[in-house]
Parts: structure tokens; sequence; C-alpha cells
């Protein structure tokens, strides 16, 4: 009976087959420089990682050549350019108003008339008061024509001694009363006749008239409401002498007064048309100051063409003056001019560069083999977002750093 085989040697060699011989097992040693092989593969690449993860990354934005306008934005309101207050001169019950709300009036049209008869009747007495006044100097006028007569036979009779000197004496004085008296009454006539005109003056002005061609904007009185003159004019109307021209008055910051000079133009928006822009030219900036809550601002005047009559008086409107306008010229933006590298150092000049330039260079930041790099400019006007180079070595199109770029980007 046969054994049967034991292990594979000899199933191999029962079976005419050539035993694979046996493969040592890895030594101890064999396993520690794997692991310290392993171990320095996986070091390279974690410092690699931390070394990239270390690395700035910036975001930029590139140098262009465009137009550049810079603007100044103010408030104010809008206005008629010539409104006229008219009130009463003299006081009286209101007969009649004529004219209402929004109605267009002529020079000289009636607005309002006041009651006239105790004027009339004024006018009337300082009538009969001139003429007795007049009648007063006929009667002067006689006595002195026989006060001269009885002085010239005075003189005769004095002189041929027929009468003493005393009776001389009183009838010159006599003339010399009546002389006085006939320029007493035309002084008397002098003052009716003035009172008889401001009495007739005073009935004009019961009729109250518009001193402009305009538009009423305001009525403040009613037909039958009485109006007492004696302080002060009571305002009866107001009247705006042209809406399709118009002022818009702004206030104008301190620290952008500088700016703003006359001629030059602007654009303004009124909520009552949002998406409309109007067009304004200044005319003035004043020189007295206003302050509110201790902010300065100065007003300036715009002119508007309102030949539409779509902008009304009263309104607020936000107008953008256009102080200054540059063409085709280096722009940068304003990011690029206010960022600094984390670490950076900007380069110290000696101060014999530093004669006849600005006391604060300006410099903008580029990558130079793969670092921020600094670049000297000389800055222009800017209207907030970018800004004008009128010199340095940046160029359109120049790459610029404005920022450092979030994680995860």
């Amino acid at each position: 009976m046969l054994k049967p085989p034991q292990n594979d040697a000899e199933v191999a060699q029962t079976l005419g087959l050539r035993a694979k011989p046996k493969r040592p097992f890895p030594s101890r040693h064999g396993f520690l420089s794997l692991f310290a092989l392993l171990a320095l593969v996986g070091g390279y690449y974690y410092w690699q990682t931390m070394m990239v993860a270390r690395t700035p990354r910036f975001e930029v934005s590139q140098a262009k050549r465009g137009n550049l306008t810079v603007t100044v934005t103010a408030t104010g309101t809008l206005q008629p350019v010539n409104t006229v207050e008219v009130g009463a001169e003299i006081s009286g019950r209101l007969e009649r108003v004529p004219v209402d709300f929004n109605a267009h009036v002529k020079k000289g049209e009636t607005l309002a008339e006041i009651d006239t008869k105790q004027l009339r009747a004024q006018v009337e007495r300082s009538e009969a008061g001139l003429e007795a006044a007049e009648a007063g100097i006929k009667q002067a006028q006689a006595t002195l024509l026989e006060a001269s007569q009885n002085a010239k036979r005075a003189e005769q009779l004095a002189g041929s001694k027929l009468i003493p000197e005393q009776e001389l004496d009183a009838a010159r004085a006599t003339l010399a009363r009546s002389e006085a008296a006939v320029a007493s009454a035309k002084a008397q006539v002098t003052v009716s006749r003035a009172l008889l005109n401001a009495d007739r003056t005073n009935l004009e002005k019961a009729v109250i008239r518009s001193p402009i061609d305009g538009i009423v904007l305001a009525r403040k009185v009613e037909p039958g409401q009485t109006v007492a003159a004696t302080f002060q004019t009571p305002i009866l109307f107001k009247l705006a002498e042209d809406l399709t021209r118009m002022k818009l008055i702004v206030n104008v910051d301190e620290a952008d007064v500088g700016m703003v000079r006359e001629a030059q133009s602007a654009t303004f928006r009124v909520d009552a048309y949002p998406d409309r822009e109007f067009s304004a030219r200044i005319t003035s900036v004043r020189n007295e100051p206003l302050t509110v809550q201790g902010v300065v601002s100065y007003e300036a005047i715009l002119t508007v063409d309102n030949s539409e009559e779509l902008l009304r008086p009263g309104m607020t409107a936000t107008s953008t003056i256009r102080t200054e306008t540059r063409t085709n010229v280096l722009l940068v933006p304003n990011a690029a001019l206010r960022f600094v590298p984390p670490g950076a150092t900007l380069p110290t000049l000696p101060e014999a560069a530093m004669a006849g330039r600005e006391a604060t260079p300006s410099y903008v930041w580029i990558l130079r083999d793969t670092k921020p790099a600094p670049v000297r400019v000389k800055k222009g006007i800017t209207d907030g977002r970018f800004t004008e180079m009128l010199s340095g070595e940046v160029a359109a199109g120049m790459k610029l750093l404005v920022d450092l770029a979030a994680k995860g980007k």
C-alpha cells in the first residue's frame, strides 16, 4: 500500500514536476528600510503642500486707457428764478379775489380788491379841504389888497402930517399880517393837495395788481377776509415770474467746493421722475458759509431748463456736477494704489531724489518672478474708482495686485 505525499515537494516528485524553490521571508532590516523610504516620500510631499499653502495668492486687475470724469454730488431744492410776494399796503375787507392757484397773470392784472367805501369818503373829504384852502387863498389875497391900499394912504397922510406916526405903523403891520396870511393860505393849499393825493393813492392801492407776468404759486386770502396792514404788510399772493426757467440751489460740502466753479455742467434727478436725468449749469457759487450741526457747506446756483414744465418749485434734487474730464488717459484701479502685500517693504528714496516730488510717493504692486514688486507712479485726478497716471512704469494691460485671493480659489 502506497503512502500519500506529505508535502508539496513529494506531490511534485510523484507527478514528475520540479518543485518551486521556497522564497525567503523578508528580514527585519528590510522592513525598516521600506518604512524609512515611505516616510521620506511622504515628508517631501507634505513639505511641498505646506510650501504651496504658505505661498500667498493675489487678485489682480489690469491698468487700462480710457476717459475719466471727476464729479461732485450735492443735494438741494428747485425754485423759480424770480419769486415775488404780493401784499396789501392798506387795511380793509377783501371784496373780490378773482385769481386762484396756478393762474397765469399779466403785469397790472387785478389780483384782489379791498372795499373802497371808506377810502372814497376820505378822498371826498380831502377834495373839500383843498377847495376850502383855495378859497382861503382868495380871502387872504383880498385882505392883503385892502391892507396894501390902507398902508399907501397912511403913508401919504403921514407925509402931510395929517395922521400920527402911530397910525402909519399900524397900517404897515396890518399889511405884513395880510402878506403872511396869503403865504399861510398857500401852504394850506399845498397840505390839502398832498392829503388828497395820499387818499387817492390809498384808493388806488385798494386794487391789488400783479407786478409781473407770471403764475400764482400761492393764494393766502379769501373774499370777505379782513387784512390789517398796521405794523407790517400782510402777504396775500406768491407769484413766480416764469416756470419754464428755474434754478436749483444745492449745498456743496466744504471739502468739494474748491473743485466747483461757474459754467460747469451738471445733471440731477428728482424723486418724481426717477428714470429721467435733467441738465443744469452752474451760474454762481456763494461765499457765505452755511453751518448745520457743525457741517459747513456753500450754496451753488444752477440754472435749469424747464420748458416741458415737468419740474415744480420745492422739489428735492440730487445733482452730479462734472468738475474735470480727462480723455484717453492711463487709468489704474484705486484698489491697486491702496494694496500693500503682507510683509512687503517700500523702497526708501534719498532726499535728493525726493526734491520736487510729492512728500508721500505712490506705488502699485506687480508680480515679478512670482514675487510682489513695487512700481512707483505719479497720480492725477480720481473719480473714486480709478486714478489717472501721470507718470511711472505702468502700461495699459499690466496686471496689478489689488488684494489677497480668498482661500479655496
